[in-house]
């Protein structure tokens, strides 16, 4: 491969926005930030945390996101996932026992 050539993880890098790379600098980062994480998002992004949360919901689903970090988004997508997977059994309790008997 030359030099020149792009790598995958290069192009992916050129898709996301400077704010988009920003924010999961930021989110692999935020424990070293004074003050609490709405306090530093707010101050960084000028976004309200549920508006932060959902700009990084969309974002660790991007094929381009994955690229740019890959085990910071699969650790993330997998916290969505127990959350989500958390939420349903508070919400259905039936449900999600049928669901694991299975």
């Amino acid at each position: 491969m030359a030099s020149s050539e792009a790598t995958p993880e290069r192009r992916a890098a050129h898709i996301l926005s400077d704010r988009d790379k920003a924010i999961l600098d930021f989110e692999r980062e935020w424990w070293q930030h004074s003050g609490s994480k709405e306090d530093s998002i707010r101050q960084a992004f000028a976004l309200s945390g549920a508006r932060y949360y959902q700009v990084l919901g969309a974002l660790i689903s991007s094929e381009a996101a994955l690229a740019y970090d890959p085990m910071l988004v699969k650790r993330l997508q997998r916290m969505k996932d127990e959350r989500s997977i958390s939420r349903q059994a508070r919400i259905s309790p039936e449900t999600s026992k049928n669901s694991d008997e299975d």
